[in-house]
């Protein structure tokens, strides 16, 4: 196939880029640069498949030829990123989003949305299934990102309803792996670059808000098994095995060699107004649709992540 792939510099739409290109497909990335990295698809330079276009989504997208898919993946997704840029995080959201589907449209593509748990807000249900609705403060400072998300699957169902666009949305929770931005503001970055300069590793609150990490690899292999399913509603992807972050960061600790200690710092910064205190997918949709579920453990992930960033920090 013929894929475009937005945001296809970033962390994830790298790693897509890549999964597709090894199944033999023609790869089209783009990607404006605001958040994402030419150093994530440099290794790709060359490929007689792959191809870079640097573009807004949120203006006119022209490609010329076939377009079989398009996979949506543009979006600053960090709080530090979707805080220092709000506007142009609803516009990804929004804009970006009518844009991508109206191409997908024009050229007969199926059309798959990356989404987030965020959609979910600070849950009253747990774990979160795919039929909650959420609780959300659209005024909060989260609510820049997580209402463009809410926002771009509505779009996506109007058009799947109203224009019959073949539709995939994909409810990404917490992923972590090679290529993450050290000064992404997101927990696994923060943690092992201060493990790894012997600092204190800074928790926010009491500790005992819960995440559920899953490593890139198992979440592209969701995300793809999707694309090529039937499924046109919502379908969470992510890994169920949840844990303290207090938890998590004695566990950076020990697979870094550390001698950090952990700080625990009153919540006064505005990234962590409205921080969800649970997060946890409810992954049985995909395993029955999609015959898929993890299969890297947290200590296999953390270690070739460790890996990248020591080289790095």
């Amino acid at each position: 196939m013929r894929i475009l792939v937005t945001g296809g510099a970033g962390f994830l739409g790298s790693h897509i880029c890549d999964y597709l290109l090894a199944e033999g497909n023609e790869v089209i990335a783009m990607d404006n640069l605001i958040t994402g990295s030419t150093d994530n698809i440099e290794h790709l330079a060359g490929h007689d498949r792959f191809h870079f276009i640097k573009h807004d989504v949120t203006n006119y997208i022209y490609i010329e030829g076939t377009i079989d898919a398009v996979l949506h993946f543009a979006s600053p997704a960090s709080p530090i990123d979707y805080l220092e840029l709000p506007i142009q995080t609803l516009q990804v959201g929004a804009l970006g989003t009518h844009k991508v589907l109206g191409l997908a449209k024009a050229k007969g593509a199926r059309f798959l949305l990356a989404s987030t748990s965020e959609v979910y807000g600070d849950p009253l249900i747990h774990p979160q299934t795919e039929d909650y609705w959420g609780n959300v403060n659209p005024i909060g400072p989260r609510g820049v990102y997580d209402e463009a998300k809410r926002f771009a699957e509505a779009m996506t169902m109007a058009y799947h309803r109203t224009h019959n666009v073949d539709t995939r949305i994909v409810r990404i929770f917490n992923t972590f792996g090679p290529r993450m931005r050290l000064n992404d503001g997101r927990v696994v970055p923060n943690f092992i670059a201060q493990a790894l300069r012997g600092e204190s590793l800074t928790v926010y609150g009491d500790g005992i808000q819960t995440r559920s990490f899953c490593y890139v690899s198992d979440l592209i292999d969701g995300v793809c098994r999707l694309l090529l399913s039937d499924e046109t509603e919502p379908v969470n992807v992510g890994n169920p095995q949840e844990m303290t972050i207090l938890d998590f960061a004695y566990k950076i600790v020990e697979l870094t060699g550390s001698t950090s200690d952990i700080t625990l710092m009153q919540p006064e910064d505005v990234r962590v107004k409205d921080d969800p205190r649970v997060r946890q997918p409810d992954i049985s949709k995909a395993r029955r649709l999609l015959g898929w579920g993890p299969k890297v453990s947290l200590d296999e992930g953390l270690r070739k992540t460790i890996e990248w960033f020591r080289d790095r920090v």
